[in-house]
């Protein structure tokens, strides 16, 4: 089976570090087994005759499946494919795990779709990338991004020699390849995926060259560190079923003059040309596209935990109780409309790849980073106190005062136990370590949500909105009528 597989491969010599201490064996150790275990059962689903179609498609030519992250599409069918693989995976782990490859995945298979137009920047562009999609897709690759580069001091820039040589550069290149050196941030999925895709949000200029690159690097790469933020898992399942399955692990990356073979270098040394790819409009478009699907499931998840709270405590009957109930369907519905409207307003590139809509794409998840806080604010006033006086452990029910235990603690219509169990499900949601990185990462995945807006606004066809006010104001004119 896949899962299997996909941990065996990850005990190929790559340095993993946490608490001061290299890794030796991933899918063994208490800060990963949990989200391992996770990840193997979704690997597995694409040998499951039973779901494989909901999750991949046969590749051309081949008994064999792969996830539809790497489809590309053509047609209205395929779009809807693309949704229902994110969406499926999405729902089994109910949106808590934003980087399971299928991201990253969607990013190659946009540059390999757009490939022919994206050759055009460089020669060896079209078919390196080719070379690459078709590694990544028949090996069931995971993979993940790092983008951003380290905050040192946001107020210089490359000009500052401090900063220069920090962010990553080249160094020197040979007939193998480049040899980079600096750091990475931050690097969701790191310890455990197969590949980096490594580029800049930075608009560089002509002179920063060694910092201008578009790179896939393997994780086991000589030299390459992964250095891993603390641990949120907490393998109490009972206490903590979020923490204990769903610690998508951050990092920061380490590039200790690491070789990066030609094959892997997709771009290097032309701003103008990274900065073209990286905005390249059909791999973004397929990428974000997965970001507002899976964020769904998400929304749903935190809409359920706060109806079963309001339901379990009898509050669900108070109107401004329902009136923030109702507030959560509606954001469910937003993103959902957003979505739909993505996929039915794409329109095929120029390759006759069938694209989502970006403005509706950018304008979810834009909103998102408003909504989710929302979201959990609206689930701590439903549940308010409540989630302060849980017992530490549902161990107390089986203890000296277990009759107590069910007595004080039973709720409207669920016992003890399970209105226990459910108030510790909405506090790894709102209060745990978890949690609080979910709120963080909603807000911030997408980079700053104030330029992102900002460049909404920026970018759009701002007369198609204001040519009907001034030509309303021309014919009040030629009316005679006095204008204020």
């Amino acid at each position: 089976m896949r899962g299997a597989r996909f941990l065996d491969s990850l005990n190929d010599g790559r340095h993993v570090w946490l608490e001061g201490k290299r890794l030796e064996n991933l899918p063994q150790h208490p800060a990963f087994r949990g989200t391992l275990e996770t990840i193997r059962t979704l690997f597995d689903t694409l040998d499951n005759p039973g779901v494989r179609d909901r999750v991949g498609f046969r590749i051309p030519g081949r008994d064999r499946y792969a996830h539809s992250s790497f489809l590309v599409p053509f047609t209205a069918e395929d779009l809807a494919k693309r949704n229902e693989a994110f969406s499926y995976w999405s729902e089994q782990t109910h949106g808590m795990m934003s980087r399971l490859s299928d991201y990253a995945r969607s990013m190659i298979t946009g540059w390999y779709a757009a490939r022919s137009q994206l050759g055009r920047l460089d020669p060896g562009f079209e078919s390196k990338i080719s070379a690459y999609y078709e590694q990544a897709r028949d090996n069931d690759l995971f993979l993940t991004t790092a983008i951003i580069d380290p905050q040192i001091d946001r107020s210089s820039g490359l000009d500052d020699g401090r900063i220069s040589e920090r962010f990553l550069h080249v160094v020197r290149e040979n007939s193998e390849g480049i040899v980079v050196r600096g750091a990475k941030m931050i690097a969701t999925g790191a310890p455990y995926t197969h590949d980096f895709i490594i580029s800049s949000f930075l608009k560089f200029e002509m002179k920063d060259s060694k910092h201008a690159h578009v790179l896939v690097v393997p994780a086991n790469s000589p030299g390459l560190h992964i250095v891993c933020r603390e641990s949120f898992a907490d393998n109490r399942e009972q206490n903590h079923p979020l923490s204990s399955r769903y610690d998508e692990m951050d990092a920061v990356l380490f590039f200790d003059d690491v070789l990066i073979p030609w094959e892997r270098v997709l771009l290097y040394g032309d701003a103008e040309k990274v900065l073209a790819l990286r905005n390249n409009h059909t791999a973004n478009a397929l990428a974000f596209h997965q970001n507002i699907v899976r964020f769904v499931a998400k929304l749903e998840f935190v809409t359920g935990v706060a109806f079963a709270v309001a339901e379990s405590i009898g509050a669900n009957g108070f109107l401004h109780v329902q009136e923030k109930l109702g507030e959560l369907l509606i954001q469910i519905d937003v993103i959902k409309s957003l979505v739909v409207a993505s996929e039915a307003k794409a329109k095929p590139d120029e390759s006759g790849v069938l694209v989502p809509e970006l403005g509706y794409i950018h304008s979810a998840r834009n909103i998102g980073t408003k909504f989710y806080p929302r979201a959990l604010e609206i689930l701590q006033q439903v549940g308010g106190g409540g989630f302060v006086q849980s017992p530490s452990g549902v161990e107390d029910f089986y203890g000296p005062i277990s009759k107590l235990m069910h007595l004080y603690f039973e709720g409207a219509n669920v016992s003890a136990e399970k209105k226990v169990q459910l108030f510790k499900l909405a506090w790894d949601l709102i209060g745990s370590p978890l949690g609080s990185r979910h709120e963080l990462y909603e807000r911030f995945y997408a980079g700053d949500p104030v330029r992102n807006i900002a460049a909404q606004y920026a970018s759009h066809d701002k007369s198609s909105l204001t040519d009907p006010v001034w030509r309303l104001l021309k014919m009040t004119s030629k009316n005679g009528s006095t204008l204020l």
